[in-house]
């Protein structure tokens, strides 16, 4: 038998097996050799199909994969199933039919082939493809998976005794259902599963609640809670009924209260007028000290303001504001000789460049060139140029003779104007 048929077994060809072989008849003329080129494999009979099952739950079991600590439990109200199952067969109707009456809920079908060459593989492909979807992805992730079969013979149900199979289920993150033949088949995903289903519609009937019955259970539980909480409610009424026959009243709780106010009303008084006298007497010692001191300092402010008016003559009073005129007028008339605006009126002019800034020697003229004369009337702009016209060439600088002060020629100081 060739590799890819080997395959393609739906089990593992051991020695020591009764195999039925299909296959065709070759020769090899080159050694004259005749040879059997094996097609199909089949175990003879229903015994050794047994007997290979037996074989390998026993080696499946020694791994621990049908340990109950691996299995996940059953949610008792799923939003989502996933139903793994042929889409042609009675098997999906019955399963859908059935959760419609109890609890309508939404069902993902991954069809598959349940029986015949490469359903082994294709029902653990289904099985890994509903455990890898996300939360919140485009097609939504179920809460419970069932995989469900009708029944029939040993060999129909092989496929899902294969190991693939059994793995992909142990692997399975989603608590997984299995509803595989009638009530007296059995196959390994049974053992592996989180819950075994005795028919398909047994596991719809494990995958969701009666709506009626859960209606009427919550109904119970409304009519329970009301009935607790009135009997809660009556018998804290009847406690605080009880309590606050043996709570005092409201004069014997506040007598104790309004004596301690009185009490303290009627010494109010008194302790204020007392407080007032203490604070008096505290301030009338400092304000008598503090009024002798005041009639001693302005008794001595009087003396010397007597003194200093008899000491102030009118004559000479008179006589410093007479002085202190002549020299405000002394001032005011060098102040005015020294007004440039005079001078203007005797011939003089006062040169500045054309952005205001006052000139006052030849070289400063030259780089400016462009300048404005003040006199007393007027200004008139003007341009530096040489003996020929030229501006770019100022002339040469003429040695300007200062004349001496006519105090300087005569030899005479002026005195000052403030001694």
């Amino acid at each position: 038998m060739w590799k890819t048929q080997g395959a393609r077994l739906p089990f593992r060809a051991e020695d020591g097996l009764d195999v039925v072989v299909t296959g065709r008849l070759t020769t090899y003329p080159g050694r004259s050799n005749y040879q059997i080129i094996a097609e199909k494999m089949e175990l003879a009979g229903e015994g050794a199909l047994l007997a290979l099952l037996e074989k390998t739950k026993k080696r499946l079991a020694a791994e621990g994969v049908f340990d109950q600590g691996r299995k996940y439990t059953i949610p008792y109200l799923p939003r989502v199933i996933g139903v793994v199952t042929s889409p042609t067969g009675a098997v999906i109707r019955d399963i859908l039919h059935r959760l419609d009456d109890r609890f309508p809920t939404q069902v993902l079908v991954w069809p598959v082939p349940v029986q015949g060459d490469g359903a082994a593989t294709k029902i653990a492909a289904a099985i890994r493809g509903f455990s890898a979807l996300t939360d919140g992805g485009a097609i939504p992730r179920p809460d419970l998976i069932i995989v469900a079969r009708g029944g029939g013979s040993i060999e129909d149900l092989w496929a899902f005794n294969e190991e693939i199979v059994v793995r992909a289920v142990a692997d399975c993150t989603i608590p997984l259902i299995s509803a595989v033949g009638h009530e007296t088949d059995t196959t390994l995903i049974d053992f592996v599963s989180d819950k075994r289903a005795p028919t398909p519609t047994a596991a719809a009937e494990m995958a969701v609640p009666v709506r009626r019955d859960l209606a009427t259970l919550i109904d119970g539980f409304a009519v329970r809670a009301n009935r607790s909480m009135a009997r809660q409610l009556g018998l804290h009424q009847d406690r605080l009924t009880t309590a606050s026959h043996r709570l005092p009243g409201l004069d014997r709780l506040l007598a104790p209260f309004r004596q301690r106010f009185d009490d303290r009303a009627g010494r109010l008084g008194p302790a204020l007028r007392t407080e007032v006298r203490v604070a008096r007497q505290r301030f009338d010692r400092p304000s008598q000290a503090l009024g002798q001191v005041a009639q001693r300092n302005i008794a001595h402010q009087r003396n010397r303001l007597r003194t200093t008016a008899a000491m102030v003559r009118p004559v000479l009073l008179h006589q410093r504001i007479r002085h202190g005129h002549e020299r405000l007028d002394a001032l005011w008339r060098v102040a005015r000789s020294l007004d440039p605006r005079l001078l203007l009126t005797k011939g003089y002019a006062m040169v500045r460049s054309r952005d205001g800034h006052v000139l006052t020697s030849a070289a400063s003229a030259r780089s400016a060139q462009h300048l404005l004369l003040s006199f007393a009337d007027g200004e008139v702009a003007a341009d530096v140029v040489n003996a020929a016209g030229n501006a770019t060439s100022p002339p040469r600088d003429r040695k300007v003779t200062t004349p001496r002060s006519s105090s300087a020629a005569s030899g005479t100081n002026q005195g000052s104007l403030f001694d």
